[in-house]
């Protein structure tokens, strides 16, 4: 039996959460020439999620969690809101390795992990092989069923509003590198079964600079059950303009399960960040919801408050917070791509 046929389904990331998962960063590879710069802005992320859940961080070996612990406690972190697992990963992007928990607060066992088959994006970043098992190994420390659907997914190319609704794009998942042998059709079931869902809705792009083939979290963000908030671009002459513009033109002919019409909120992007000559992928739509905070990435750049001040009316109950990603960027993403919830299903957090 699927996930689904058990009444199990994945939270809105607005759902009360019982921790975010981490895998800490550590392959050069990724962030060339800059790895030690990112370890102040990715501790101040720890920081700001650590003051209302708590933070479950995947690492190699007692070295890489004696030298993440000197990081986090130079931040300030709460550390008795950290808790280390010895977990070996390839890379930190913990969003698309890391385990899709799923709930059913009817149920005996309220909480289930859905292990998708994971390649790096197509194959690009070989070895995975270590973080193709985290969620195996995640299942196991935590004592959680796990589900493994035989396909390849990644969470940041999904998106949910907590109430049946999944939105992706198909310029990543209809992409031959992730399941050449499956159509649209046959994703969209697989869909349904372990994310616990009923409703598709798709858009086509990504935007420039993204690794990933277009993974929804850098466009299109779900902020409450009917309203999604969605990246424009305001220069036509910027490479970004018409991509995001086709994706609002489809957002807007969108209904919900209700037969409502999605609110849409519009979010500038940032100027364009380049580094070495490479247009990265800066979003301020990759941003983290967690219990207290809205982490948001910000880029150095004359249109980050704008953005802060739409991010904080989408979200009154929790404070929005900026901080720099301007070097974590380089790694091709930032805090949405680093962070994956554990939702909560009985208001008991456990550590």
């Amino acid at each position: 039996m699927t996930p689904k046929d058990l009444g199990y389904y994945f939270p809105a990331e607005f759902h009360r959460h019982t921790a975010t998962w981490l895998s800490w960063p550590h392959k050069e590879a990724s962030w060339p020439g800059k790895i030690e710069a990112i370890y102040p802005s990715y501790s101040q992320f720890v920081k700001e999620l650590s003051k209302g859940e708590f933070v479950r961080i995947n690492v190699r070996d007692a070295a890489m969690k004696q030298a993440a612990t000197a990081h986090l406690e130079k931040a300030g972190v709460d550390m008795d809101m950290v808790r280390f697992f010895l977990h070996p990963t390839n890379d930190a992007w913990c969003r698309d390795h890391g385990p899709a928990f799923l709930v059913n607060p009817a149920a005996e066992i309220k909480k289930v992990i859905v292990d998708w088959n994971y390649n790096a994006w197509g194959g690009k970043y070989p070895p995975y092989d270590l973080d193709d098992v985290i969620p195996r190994l995640v299942g196991k420390s935590l004592n959680m069923p796990v589900f493994e659907p035989g396909i390849v997914m990644e969470g940041g190319s999904v998106e949910f509003n907590g109430k049946g609704t999944l939105l992706t794009s198909t310029c990543c998942l209809l992409n031959p590198n992730r399941n050449p042998s499956l159509n649209q059709a046959q994703i969209e079931e697989y869909l349904r079964n372990y994310y616990g869902v009923e409703q598709i809705l798709w858009v086509k792009e990504g935007i420039v600079g993204d690794d990933t083939d277009g993974h929804i979290d850098d466009t299109v963000r779900f902020v409450n059950e009917e309203t999604v908030i969605t990246v424009i671009e305001e220069d036509s002459a910027d490479e970004n303009y018409e991509l995001l513009k086709e994706n609002l033109a489809d957002l807007k002919k969108m209904r919900l399960l209700n037969g409502k019409q999605l609110e849409i909120v519009e979010l500038p992007m940032p100027k364009a960040v380049v580094y070495e000559d490479q247009r990265l992928p800066a979003s301020y739509a990759n941003f983290y919801i967690a219990n207290e905070s809205v982490v948001v990435p910000t880029f150095r750049c004359d249109r980050d408050e704008k953005a802060l001040e739409i991010i904080q009316e989408c979200f009154p109950a929790r404070r929005v917070v900026g901080i720099d990603s301007t070097d974590i960027i380089w790694g091709l993403g930032s805090f949405h791509c680093l962070s994956q919830q554990e939702p909560d299903t009985d208001g008991i957090w456990k550590i």
